[in-house]
């Protein structure tokens, strides 16, 4: 029996947010750092001839040319060129002077706060640009680049991926509404790893190892260095050569070079890309100035650097004023002129707000972090800082938890007590069976401190560790004593002595 075919055809309703070109200005802003920013404002000042600094040094002569009128007589095709240009031009100034109003000129307000110091230590890429710029020679989709974009932010200061791909998985569908699948990253992941340098992206040291391997040039060596990794790592950790030259049944001269040729890995690839937490601070320019007063109160300005105020071109304001009020008369010359003239101003005033803005974010941002962090910034002691994620913050201020993502990014604080990027002040809690919240960081620290007293020819166990720290107030498990102390690099007992 022949089965019938039916067409149907249903109306689905589907909400798509698409950001309009000021909002992705905003945001494009938002993530630059200060002497990125600095470049983009001087770009837009050169580009714009109705934006200029409220400087009178600066201002742009009022003698502008306007288009004179076309020379010798027109042909049939150019008559209806002619034509067709002035219907659009009609077309795209039809709204003008009623609903289509041009928006008020913004001038140069005074400036009310602190004056602000420039404090440049140097001019460099941080960590986090120097891979988004290798990202921007990728020929990646839209999803895919957000992917990247999330993955790089999630890196830690040794270039390592920690978070597992379900959860960052998770974190993309709660953050920033984009559904993926763990292989979509995973593919993504791996064009990460094929970034500069070598090892970045890893999740684990035995994979950070393995992809710098991969990079070498084939041979004997390669191979023994690859089997070493991938076969023998358990051994390698516990530095057991013995057992690894019996099973790969190598000569001690052999053994003595693939020892020598695997000590010039990077366990740290992160670290070769530049700044990492409060290291080569020289080479930072701080978006944040933070002061603490000797009775504790603290304070802070925004760092302007050489960002001038800006303003649109009064004698652009003023043309666009003069047209509009004489539309019935113009010609077509007139008319482009006045189209023209609408297009940079309005784009003059677009970037203007898009400035203002970065810095009102800017500032509720580092004001909702002091308010979390005050104990730290009143005494620097870095086991004050309380357990702080993307969404205190967020919650705290009102805004979208990628905003804070990307206000945390690249940017860095100058405090009493070095200059820190603002990553540096998140980290998750930690919750005890009692419910009380504790910050991971402090947790560390205190581990840190512990193994640093022990006996040398005596070192603790994991478990013995695990007592020592309820001992001091921080009842964690074993398995979280061992997890803490792999990310601190340190480790286990018996190669401690």
């Amino acid at each position: 029996m022949a089965q019938k075919l039916i067409q149907t055809q249903t109306q689905k309703l589907a909400q798509v947010q698409k950001l309009s070109q000021q909002q992705m200005l905003q945001v494009k802003l938002l993530e630059m750092p200060l002497t990125e920013l600095e470049e983009s404002v001087n770009a837009e000042l050169d580009d714009n001839p109705a934006l200029e600094t409220s400087s009178p040094d600066d201002a742009l002569s009022d003698e502008r040319e306007t288009p004179g009128e076309d020379a010798g007589e027109e042909n049939f095709e150019q008559q209806t060129e002619r034509e067709e240009r002035e219907e659009a031009l009609d077309n795209a100034l039809e709204g003008i002077g009623r609903d289509d109003e041009m928006p008020e000129t913004y001038g140069a307000a005074p400036n009310r706060n602190a004056d602000y110091e420039e404090i440049v230590y140097g001019d460099t890429v941080s960590f986090y640009d120097k891979l988004k710029e290798q990202m921007g020679m990728e020929n990646l989709t839209d999803r895919q680049r957000d992917i990247m974009e999330y993955l790089i932010g999630s890196l830690d200061d040794d270039g390592l991926l920690r978070k597992s791909i379900d959860s960052i998985g998770d974190e993309l569908a709660i953050y920033h509404n984009i559904d993926v699948t763990e292989t979509e990253i995973t593919e993504v992941l791996h064009r990460l790893q094929g970034f500069d340098p070598a090892g970045i992206g890893a999740r684990t040291l035995q994979e950070c190892l393995l992809l710098q391997i991969e990079r070498k040039p084939a041979g004997r060596l390669k191979e023994a260095m690859q089997t070493l990794v991938g076969s023998y790592f358990d051994e390698f950790t516990k530095k057991h050569w013995d057992k690894i030259q019996a099973g790969m049944g190598l000569t001690d001269m052999q053994t003595a070079t693939l020892q020598a040729e695997i000590r010039k890995l990077n366990p740290k690839p992160g670290a070769a890309l530049g700044e990492t937490e409060g290291r080569n601070i020289q080479q930072i320019t701080p978006d944040f100035i933070i002061d603490t007063a000797d009775d504790g109160t603290v304070s802070f300005t925004l760092n302007r650097g050489d960002v001038p105020e800006l303003k649109v071109s009064p004698s652009f304001a003023d043309m666009v004023d003069t047209y509009k009020n004489n539309r019935q008369g113009m010609n077509r010359q007139e008319k482009e002129a006045l189209l023209y003239a609408k297009e940079k101003v309005e784009k003059a005033q677009g970037f203007i707000e898009a400035v203002k803005q970065r810095r009102r974010t800017l500032y509720i941002t580092m004001k909702a972090i002091i308010d979390r962090q005050r104990r730290f910034f009143q005494d620097g002691d870095e086991a004050d800082l309380k357990p702080m994620v993307l969404k205190d913050i967020a919650d705290r201020t009102g805004l979208d938890i990628s905003t804070i993502s990307r206000v945390s990014n690249v940017k860095y604080a100058q405090t009493k007590w070095g200059t820190f990027p603002l990553r540096f002040f998140f980290s998750d809690g930690y919750t005890t069976e009692d419910g009380e919240e504790l910050s991971t960081r402090k947790i560390k620290i205190a581990l840190k401190e512990a193994i640093d007293k022990e006996d040398k020819k005596k070192p603790l166990s994991d478990d013995a560790l695990a007592a020592e720290m309820k001992q001091q107030g921080f009842p964690i498990a074993r398995r979280t004593v061992a997890k803490y102390r792999e990310q601190l690099g340190i480790p286990v007992a018996r190669l401690r002595k």
